[in-house]
């Protein structure tokens, strides 16, 4: 899952002398297209004074509201897939900008108030948050602890406008991430998930970001002038301010690629008139569900093995999904158990067919009700002389409408075969099965532009696909996309070694 929430409120605070006669301390930038951070070190003269130090600091929020809910039942913010990243564009406005400097992202400790201000030439426009003020209630300014929300110190200490560290989880940590600028002109794309992971926990104050030059760059004797970013009032959607979401939601159903010796997952979904519902069991109709709540039953003549089954769970709290059970087997080809009168195992029928189908008994706990029968083919690995040719695959788009709406959550199916597999000879209509594949990614770009909105993420899987007994899927939820756009869909497909990009798979769709 890739997710992409875009801010809720930016500015930037400065102290920028005007004409050398007076300070812009008390001025507001909330509405202006830019977000500049910079640092003037002896330019201007205050009144003939000399020795000026001139700066700015960003000011982020972003709505966490969408994410909290999503915890609840998708998302486990404790889980090792879980990433946080604040994306911020780089603009080219035709100035010079500072090169080899560095950035701090810090968690606020107060609410600002955005602003509408917009005059960046003689910043003319009063209002808050500025450089002296966080935000106004009531018509009672609220001040900055210091000057510039230049207060940083431990979390939960009083009187701080940012925080710099704290603990978390018992363990003291920084929670003032940092990224290089080498050449100046890079975006900037810094890792928060220790930040929004305890905000989401109710640990953190939810009152956005500072971004600010280090501590000892502010306090040297150089300026930086000035790096520009897009803020919430940019004219392209695709550039403003965002908060990504990365998590390893894959949901891998191995049915339909079962091999020996290899564990993989099996799922069993209970649906009654099209809404999930637990199953239940005897005259009390008691719910099926929690863990180890059931058994699968593996059978081949008079072979027999039971496998416990689950309710799957989803999100930080463990939430379980009504109507979705699931089994984690593997299956030995060594096993010297007898499957029939004559004593053969299953390394026999293995040696004879290449693979061996079991009967799948999805049945209570005591095995006297049984839910569903299956079957389940487990094959050998499948090996080859060594071939550096990657598979000849056709990859088709089986749900992927033309338009939709900005909150719909749909699932792209997609069917995957490879030209080189001979096919079977029928002389009546039959479906061809899709081929499971084990690494495969997806990637959404601007049609119009070919800007990447999400990337193939395959560190952590957050844009792996899923798979079931129809073929390959992920779950988009369009809300991340900007409305009124078109978007096309790349596959990655890591496979015997080899990597294979499929470039506009299937049609492209756009959000309205």
């Amino acid at each position: 899952m890739y997710l992409i929430y875009t801010g809720s409120k930016d500015t930037y605070i400065t102290d920028k002398i005007i004409d050398g006669a007076f300070s812009a301390s008390d001025a507001n930038v909330g509405r202006a297209g830019t977000l500049d951070i910079f640092k003037l070190y002896d330019e201007t003269p205050l009144n003939g004074v000399t020795g000026s130090c001139e700066l700015s600091r960003g000011l982020i929020k972003f709505d966490l509201s969408p994410l909290k809910a999503l915890t609840g039942s998708v998302i486990d913010i404790n889980d090792s897939s879980f990433k946080a990243k604040i994306k911020l564009h780089n603009l080219l406005g035709g100035t010079a900008v500072p090169s080899n400097f560095t950035l701090v992202v810090a968690p606020l400790s107060r609410s600002f108030d955005e602003g509408w201000g917009s005059d960046l030439v003689a910043f003319s426009d009063l209002d808050s948050a500025n450089f002296y003020t966080a935000s106004v209630t009531s018509g009672t300014p609220a001040t900055w602890y210091a000057s510039g929300a230049n207060a940083g110190g431990l979390l939960n200490s009083d009187n701080i406008d940012f925080i710099v560290s704290g603990t978390v989880d018992g363990t003291l940590q920084s929670l003032a991430p940092e990224q290089k600028f080498i050449k100046g002109t890079e975006d900037l794309f810094i890792d928060v998930t220790t930040i929004v992971s305890a905000t989401l926990d109710g640990k953190i104050p939810d009152h956005g970001f500072r971004l600010a030059f280090t501590g000892s760059e502010e306090n040297d004797g150089k300026s930086r002038f000035v790096k520009r970013f897009a803020s919430l009032q940019s004219s392209n959607p695709l550039k403003k301010p965002s908060l990504h979401i990365l998590y390893d939601d894959a949901q891998t159903g191995t049915a339909a690629n079962f091999v020996f010796d290899s564990s993989g997952s099996l799922y069993l979904n209970n649906f009654i008139r099209g809404s999930r519902t637990n199953f239940v069991s005897g005259a009390a109709a008691t719910t099926v569900s929690g863990d180890a709540c059931m058994l699968l039953r593996l059978e081949k003549d008079d072979y027999s093995k039971t496998y416990e089954v689950s309710q799957v769970k989803r999100g930080t709290d463990d939430t379980t999904i009504t109507g979705l059970y699931s089994a984690s087997i593997a299956v030995s080809i060594a096993d010297q158990t007898k499957v029939n009168v004559s004593n053969e195992k299953l390394l026999n029928f293995v040696n004879a067919s290449g693979s061996v189908v079991f009967d799948a008994i999805w049945c209570s706990s005591d095995e006297s009700v049984g839910y569903h029968t299956g079957s389940l083919e487990v094959k050998r690995s499948n090996t080859s002389d060594y071939n550096s040719t990657p598979a000849n695959l056709i990859i088709k788009a089986v749900t992927l409408p033309s338009r939709m709406q900005h909150n719909e959550i749909l699932k792209i199916e997609f069917f995957v075969t490879d030209r080189s597999t001979k096919q079977k000879v029928y002389k009546i209509p039959y479906r061809l099965k899709s081929t499971i594949l084990e690494s495969m990614f997806y990637r959404i770009r601007d049609l119009d532009t070919g800007q990447v909105v999400i990337p193939f993420e395959t560190t952590n899987g957050a844009t792996k696909l899923s798979s079931d007994n129809n073929g390959m899927y992920f779950t988009l939820r369009t809300e991340v996309l900007p409305r009124g756009r078109s978007y096309t869909v790349d596959l990655l497909i890591k496979d015997y070694g080899q990597e294979q990009v499929f470039l506009d798979v299937g049609q492209g769709f756009r959000v309205e």
